[in-house]
């Protein structure tokens, strides 16, 4: 059992949870710098939808280990949410050099990961 435990926190910390303005703004400049995309998952505790795209949110987190995947739940960081304009729960915000490139809104996986891929590897063939 201690095993599993330990792998599932390791798999679970593939996905940066921002819990404060300070987190988001470094977390974005980092990336930035390493000229590396980010996916962040606007959630929150309440939306039952949101909640359910965290597996989801984790297993592609663990597919490009060259994107920081950050998780946002609206409730604890309002200032962020309200930046990007976020409206509903749950949002998918596709980001290169600190700016919005894309947006899907709601619990879509096939669309969520279609448009992850297609930015992730437009923005690896810009970089090679």
């Amino acid at each position: 059992m201690e095993g599993r435990v330990d792998v599932e926190q390791v798999y679970k910390s593939m996905v940066v949870k921002v819990d404060s303005l300070a987190t988001w703004d470094l977390s974005v400049t980092q990336a930035t710098t390493h000229g590396s995309p980010i996916v962040v998952h606007f959630t929150a505790s309440w939306c039952m939808p949101s909640v359910a795209m965290n597996p989801l949110f984790e297993e592609l987190a663990s597919s490009y280990p060259d994107v920081l995947f950050l998780a946002v739940d609206v409730d604890e960081v309002k200032e962020v949410a309200t930046r990007l304009d976020i409206k509903a729960m749950p949002t998918f915000l596709v980001m290169k050099e600190g700016k919005q490139i894309d947006k899907v809104v709601g619990a879509n996986p096939e669309e969520i990961r279609k448009r992850i891929d297609g930015h992730v590897q437009s923005i690896r063939m810009c970089v090679a």
